[in-house]
């Protein structure tokens, strides 16, 4: 079902007909569409300001959450947007597969060249994504590369923080405006531990063998041999009660994991992660 179309813009917070107009002037854009709030309310954006000239695509690869390509291409066909599927694969590069403290700009590297690719191929002449006032206070070596690739922010420029997107997305009935945020499974991976297929895709089956238990924010992080589990603080004590506890111990353990912590404390905000 598409998004319901809404009479008026939202009237409070930033100027969202202004950051309309600024897309309106960029021609035929490509928005970098996740399965996030942010993208997808960038996403809604472009297509109400270009109609059929906007264009949202979705990198897949290892490090991508399977469930939010599923969530990136249910939100496309709520919008309304023409969607596609770019393949990117960051373990072709050498730097990145090493894990160090700048990571994200080899991964970001790789998926701007794919998106530009596609991009030139039909007639793109303009890369956005869903980066916004929030997303600039950390160290973020992933938004310098970019930006050297010439990708976009006009949430960002119109001075859009997270509060102001939530109300947007809700605003105009998006389906994933109240979604948690995700981040690539090789942010589940220790700086400095070798990231490798076998790893991503141990992360990735962990933590849909965590949601299949009903829990909504989940993190497996590991060093490649032990696994801590990180769930939303309100779920911490269901995830530490028997026997789930012992459960979710074994079934981790069964994957390859030596040693699974249940963390008590519960998911924290990191940059990224």
């Amino acid at each position: 079902m598409a998004v319901a179309p809404i009479a008026s813009l939202p009237t409070e917070g930033p100027d969202a007909a202004g950051l309309l107009e600024d897309l309106r002037t960029g021609g035929p854009t490509l928005v970098a569409l996740s399965g996030g709030v942010d993208s997808a309310v960038v996403a809604h954006l472009a297509h109400r300001a270009l109609g059929d000239r906007a264009r949202a695509a979705t990198l897949v690869g290892p490090a991508v959450p399977p469930g939010e390509v599923d969530r990136a291409t249910s939100v496309a066909q709520a919008i309304g947007i023409a969607h596609v599927l770019v393949p990117a694969d960051p373990l072709t590069v050498d730097a990145y597969r090493a894990n160090p403290a700048n990571r994200c700009y080899f991964c970001r590297q790789v998926e701007a060249s794919a998106l530009r690719a596609w991009g030139t191929e039909h007639g793109i002449a303009r890369y956005v994504d869903g980066l916004h006032a929030d997303d600039v206070g950390d160290d973020r070596p992933g938004i310098r590369a970019m930006d050297e690739a010439g990708v976009s922010h006009p949430l960002l420029r119109a001075g859009w923080r997270k509060p102001d997107v939530r109300r947007y997305a809700r605003a105009v009935g998006l389906p994933n405006a109240d979604a948690p945020s995700d981040a690539c499974l090789a942010s589940r991976i220790a700086r400095g531990a070798p990231i490798s297929l076998d790893r991503l895709g141990r992360v990735a089956l962990a933590e849909e063998r965590l949601r299949a238990k009903g829990f909504v924010r989940v993190r497996v992080r590991t060093d490649g041999v032990d696994a801590r589990v990180e769930v939303d603080p309100a779920e911490v004590p269901r995830l530490l009660a028997a026997p789930l506890a012992a459960s979710v111990v074994a079934e981790l353990r069964e994957l390859g994991y030596a040693r699974v912590t249940l963390d008590e404390h519960g998911y924290r905000t990191r940059a990224g992660a």
